[in-house]
């Protein structure tokens, strides 16, 4: 960090973490928290949860936690700096000149290199595609793809040589070390043959991030070489699952609306046809984090993808994605035809916008295949249809949008209603009940850990001490009703204890805020963990007596243990072993005094 605290701790508290991240996430508030689905990994139940009191955000799945600076680090892969510069351009706070360390002009310049780099490698594969040695490429963009050479410069296409080092001799030139050219993706060393090209005699498509800056490429190979196409690996400045190719282009679009295709051709012929909304995701698999990133620029979303099995599976597959990111989506039919690519050059953009007018919703289409699994006539089929049926409509928590999908999948394939609608009632009780089943509940004082094996001594004492920083997290004031009867030394775990320093001093200060306190743990590691301190999960406490007692156990857990821990470092010590006397006896004290907090 290299702004002032000041400045950082503006900068967050102007940047209410709600707000922030439901810019990136479908937020539905549950309680005192908001939760959504993680964007960090695949899930289908909500577990992120984002305090705003607290302005934290923790995942009970995958652990991901923090404020707000941590968020935006860990979604746009920004530093701490670069993020900092983000949340304080978009609430209007003018940062002041900063001097950077050593460390920190080495890592931002190795970024700035990186970017650098790929922008010298578009600059070489744009010229030899004009050239004569690119000339396999250019017959096949322009012959075969029909590309125009105001397309072709739009998305800056390129060709890489034949040649195996080609790329590497032009970097070597252009002064970057080896380091750097491997650490770019562009490059493959091996001991045996040193370094070579990644692309070799491919049609270049250089991808973009959303900031119009070149991260990384795809090539096509000409020819029959393997893979067909092939994409720059992950590197510093590149996340594959959080790329998606033409959003760029697609984000300026004036149409309120966004076509997704399965790949870089496609969507070049669809800008080229006019459908500038169009763009892809990397490869086959789409990802939350691409659902999450394109949800910024639009909640109208159609799938334009091949009309063939792996077309229908993929988009079968990614209609679910898009639910659960809070995103509805509608599939257009490019029977007879492949792709958009040869729709449009068969048919033309006006008879496109038709299908897109008539494109049907996701969820109807994911019924129309499952009727195509179990077509009508047979008693058996039609069963195993309507139960199919109903569980894909207990997908939908929202008792309006179940029955309204309800209704009109009666209506589409005559269904009583009335029969569907206790069949999903029974359905949805049995898949809760599953749920409340599988969920762990194993610490005591109903801790859940939110792991599957039983916890070990060191982990139940752990979670003692988090779960009542957590209830102090919640209610402040309380750490004043309780402090005669703990003490900051009571937290063993070095991290615990630093927190809850800080928070007992900040609480006595009437200055506390578990957000700050997040931003003054520098590792992503620690703010995580802090993270994690704070939203520990308590079991189902009913009432302000079953409350009193939970907290009283607690104190009693952290404090037996303290005084053991101490007792074993100190066992030869003559005033030690007298003070754990006095302890225990306090402690007995206290198991047999009532607590009266709420």
């Amino acid at each position: 960090m290299y702004y002032s605290e000041e400045i950082i701790e503006e900068v967050r508290s102007r940047n209410d973490i709600v707000d922030i991240i439901s810019g990136y996430v479908a937020l539905k508030k549950q309680g005192n928290n908001y939760f959504g689905i993680c964007p960090f990994h695949n899930e289908k139940s909500p577990s992120f949860s984002v305090n705003r009191r607290g302005q934290f955000f923790h995942c009970f799945g995958c652990g991901k936690g923090g404020n707000v600076f941590t968020f935006v680090c860990e979604y746009e892969n920004f530093s701490f700096p670069e993020a900092v510069k983000f949340l304080a351009d978009r609430s209007g706070i003018a940062l002041p000149e900063v001097e950077m360390t050593p460390e920190m002009k080495k890592h931002a310049g190795e970024k700035q290199k990186l970017m650098e780099i790929q922008k010298e490698a578009a600059t070489f594969y744009y010229y030899q595609l004009r050239n004569g040695s690119g000339s396999t490429g250019l017959e096949y963009f322009k012959n075969d793809r029909k590309l125009s050479d105001e397309t072709m410069k739009k998305f800056g296409l390129g060709y890489s040589l034949k040649y195996t080092d080609a790329m590497y001799r032009y970097l070597k030139e252009k002064g970057y070390e080896d380091e750097l050219i491997q650490k770019s993706g562009l490059c493959d060393y091996s001991e045996k043959y040193g370094f070579n090209d990644k692309f070799i005699n491919r049609v270049m498509f250089p991808i973009f991030d959303i900031h119009d800056k070149v991260i990384a490429f795809g090539g096509r190979v000409m020819g029959d070489g393997k893979p067909k196409y092939l994409n720059s690996p992950e590197t510093p400045i590149f996340n594959k699952s959080r790329t998606v190719y033409g959003l760029n282009f697609a984000r300026t679009s004036r149409k309120d609306r966004i076509i997704m295709c399965e790949g870089y051709m496609d969507v070049i012929a669809m800008h080229q046809g006019g459908f500038t909304e169009a763009c892809a995701s990397l490869g086959t698999a789409f990802t939350y984090e691409q659902a999450n990133l394109i949800k910024r620029y639009s909640k109208n979303i159609y799938l334009a993808y091949d009309s063939d099995g792996a077309g229908t599976a993929a988009a079968l597959k990614n209609i679910k994605i898009l639910h659960e990111c809070g995103l509805g989506c509608r599939v257009i039919d490019l029977k007879p035809c492949k792709d958009p690519d040869e729709f449009l050059k068969t048919y033309g953009p006006e008879e496109f916008e038709k299908r897109i007018e008539n494109a049907i919703n996701g969820f109807m289409f994911e019924i129309g295949k499952l009727r195509e699994e179990y077509p009508p006539g047979n008693p058996d089929d039609e069963t195993n249809f309507q139960k199919e049926t109903a569980k894909k409509l207990c997908r939908y928590k929202d008792e309006l949008e179940r029955d309204n999908y309800l209704k009109a999948v009666c209506r589409e394939y005559g269904i009583q209603e009335k029969l569907m609608e206790d069949y999903v009632r029974k359905v949805s009780s049995a898949m809760e009940l599953k749920g409340d089943e599988d969920k762990d509940d194993t610490a005591v004082t109903g801790l859940k850990s939110g792991r599957k094996e039983a916890p070990s001594a060191d982990d139940a004492i752990k979670n003692a001490q988090r779960a009542f920083l957590t209830f102090i997290v919640e209610d402040p004031p309380l750490y004043l009703k309780l402090k005669d009867y703990i003490s900051v030394t009571d937290f063993t775990d070095p991290l615990y204890c630093k927190v809850a320093g800080i928070m007992f001093e900040e609480i006595e200060s009437d200055g506390f805020n578990p957000g700050a306190i997040i931003s003054s743990f520098p590792e992503t590691d620690d703010q995580r963990l802090v993270a994690e301190i704070f939203s520990t999960k308590v079991g189902n406490i009913e009432g302000d007596s079953q409350k009193n007692q939970t907290i009283k156990d607690l104190i009693i857990k952290i404090r037996d243990n303290a005084i053991s821990d101490y007792q074993l470092k100190n066992a030869t010590d003559g005033n030690a072993i007298m003070k754990t006397i006095k302890d225990r006896k306090a402690l007995d004290e206290f198991k047999h005094k009532e607590l009266n907090l709420y």
